[in-house]
């Protein structure tokens, strides 16, 4: 059965920033397609949330810890399964210094 997924509010902020850029370098077409992307990563995390990569969970030590690209975009979900719901931590693009930028929303 398919779990809610929420967004903290730094995934929220991570979409929001991406969205802007794509609206302003790319136009709204690569814009809405970013959404339709992010959209579909969410309903994949929240009904698969185990098939996600624990990659980061082992290098940072945060148990539990799952990473899921976004389908065509070079972006990564971050988040944790928890019993009633899938905990949304980031959405980070692949060339961001990841582990750092994850230290620092692990210790907020």
């Amino acid at each position: 059965m398919a779990k809610p997924v929420r967004l903290r509010r730094l995934a929220a902020e991570d979409i929001d920033a991406a969205l802007d850029h794509y609206c302003s370098e790319a136009g709204h077409d690569v814009a809405a397609r970013f959404i339709g992307s992010v959209g579909r990563a969410i309903t994949r995390i929240g009904r698969h949330p185990d098939n996600g990569s624990l990659r980061f969970a082992y290098e940072l030590g945060i148990p539990d810890l799952r990473c899921c690209p976004l389908p065509r975009f070079p972006y990564l979900a971050l988040y944790i399964e928890r019993e009633t719901e899938v905990d949304a931590w980031r959405v980070l693009h692949t060339r961001r210094d990841i582990p750092s930028t994850l230290a620092e929303t692990n210790e907020q």
